[in-house]
Formats: structure tokens, sequence, C-alpha cells
């Protein structure tokens, strides 16, 4: 195998990082430009953490998220670099975002579980955009009857909030605590603030965001919500959904 000084391999990896579309792993590294390269995981490692440390004070950081690394710009830039495109990005209802809050923190979870602790049915359109997003997914079927679905959470979710892992996420113990809609409080405003920002922005890349359009925004969710009546069987609901 052919060798590789230190200096070549960090400006290998940082190129190899910049010009992707998609977060890359230390794996994926080591099998696409490092394929045929005498270059040890230690070493490989040790490049990524220095161009980490090289990046820090810098506009645009090196970050790793749940599916490898990426280049994005600071999260404290964001209201100025919004600027640079005309369109706004999607602000999503607060039930779209409770129902995401509810997914994230008690998955793998029924869409009938998330009624019963909201106290409303949630939407078809709201479950749809989630999936859609890349933000949720059916990860089994729950056994009882009817099968209702289970939903859980995707890597496309922790790397839109910039989460190495759900272990990331603000403490369960803060989110159990609280009752009724403060439940929920934690996330919400979170993602909230996230969608203000447009979120991290990689660089030399408009958000995706910016191109969704404002149907997606679904301004009619919670006019869709119907309140339940407490008597329900959450899972004879499951199946009138």
């Amino acid at each position: 195998m052919a060798k590789i000084s230190p200096v070549q391999l960090k400006q290998l990896v940082e190129a190899a990082v910049f010009v992707s579309d998609a977060p890359v792993s230390q794996e994926q590294l080591q099998d696409t430009v490092l394929s045929g390269l005498k270059v040890s995981k230690k070493a490989l490692k040790q490049a990524i953490d220095e161009l980490q440390l090289e990046y820090q004070s810098r506009g645009v950081q090196l970050v790793e998220v749940a599916s490898g690394y990426r280049f994005q710009s600071m999260d404290s830039l964001g209201p100025w670099l919004s600027k640079l495109w005309q369109e706004q990005a999607p602000r999503y209802s607060r039930a779209l975002l409770e129902t995401l809050s509810m997914v994230a923190y008690r998955q793998p979870i029924t869409r009938g579980e998330i009624e019963d602790v909201r106290g409303v049915a949630v939407s078809s359109n709201i479950m749809k955009t989630l999936i859609e997003r890349d933000w949720v997914k059916v990860v089994g079927h729950k056994e009882v009857p009817g099968r209702p679905a289970l939903y859980a959470t995707t890597k496309g979710f922790l790397n839109y909030f910039s989460l190495k892992s759900l272990k990331d996420l603000p403490s369960q113990d803060a989110f159990d605590a609280s009752n009724s809609q403060d439940e929920r409080r934690v996330i919400t405003e979170s993602a909230q603030t996230t969608e203000q920002n447009d979120g991290p922005i990689k660089a030399g890349e408009q958000s995706s965001d910016q191109n969704v359009s404002a149907k997606e925004q679904i301004p009619s969710e919670q006019a869709q919500e119907t309140k339940l009546d407490n008597t329900d069987n959450p899972n004879q609901r499951e199946q009138l959904h």
C-alpha cells in the first residue's frame, strides 16, 4: 500500500468532507478516498481531531453528527447567513413539533400512544410530513389488536438537529418532570429555534429547507385535530387512522 504523510492525509480528509453532499463517516473514508493508502484508524482519527481544532474558531466548523462528519456554519451566524436566500424556511406547527418530540423521547411509540399523551388525534398529514422529511420511520408493529405501527426517529433527524445520538437530546428526566403542554416544551422550543435560524448550513450549499414550498407548513394541522374521549380504546383509534 502507498504511504501518505500526515499533512497530505489531513488535506485529503478535509477535501473529502467538503465536497461530499452528505456526512462522511470514518469507515466511508477508509473504504473510498483512503482505499489503497496505508492509513490506520488511529492516524485518521488524529487527522480529524486536528481539523476540528483548526476550524473551531472559524465561521465554518467540522462537526460530527449521527452519519459522520460534515462542514457547517456556526449556529450563531444563522440570522445573517439566512439573508443570502429570499425564501424563508417553513415554520412547522406546534402540533407537528409536539408529535416529533413524543417520538424522539418515547420511541418506539404508536400513533395511539401519542394521542393519549397529547389528548388530540394526530393528523395524517403530520405523520406523512415527518416521514417525508426523513425524521421519523416505521420500525415495526405492536403486538396488540390491529397491530398499529411503531414509530422511531431516523439518522436524518439526528443529522438535521446536529446530534450524534439520542443521548444528546435534552434530559428525559426534565422532559418527564413536566405535565401537559410543558412536557413537550424542551424539544419544541429547540426545534422552533432551529427552523428560525434555518438550521445548520453546510459550506457552499443552500439549505434544502429553503426549497420547501409554503404548502408544507401545514397551517391547518391543528384545525384538523379532534379532541379525544378519555374512554376511547387507543388500539381502536389506531385502526381508524
